[in-house]
């Protein structure tokens, strides 16, 4: 089962203690800063999290799945993500590597 915005919202809430009304109104504004950057054509870089990157994608062909009719996709830009090292040691389990590189994930 995924990770909610509202089981952020619940964890911020309990860790934090905040009221929820406030944990709300954190996470939406960091989601929203979030998104108008990477609107904006700028990347997020969050260190020991990972990067979100803003990419241009050509034009390129394509096929319709249902009939496959040839057709031809237009340019767009995408996100992608890419993790720190260190998330991908947390994510691996590597638990020499975390205690090397950062005491307080």
């Amino acid at each position: 089962m995924p990770f909610t915005k509202a089981d952020i919202i619940d964890s911020i809430h309990h860790r934090l203690g905040l009221p929820r009304a406030r944990s709300i109104q954190v996470t939406e504004t960091l989601l929203e800063i979030i998104k108008q950057t990477l609107a904006s054509g700028e990347d997020v870089l969050i260190s020991g999290f990972g990067k979100f990157c803003v990419k241009n994608k050509q034009e390129r062909k394509g096929r319709n799945p249902q009939t496959g009719e040839d057709m031809m996709l237009g340019s767009r830009r995408v996100v992608t993500f890419k993790c720190s090292g260190v998330l991908r040691d947390r994510i691996n389990g590597d638990v020499d590597k975390q205690t090397s590189k950062c005491h307080n994930i």
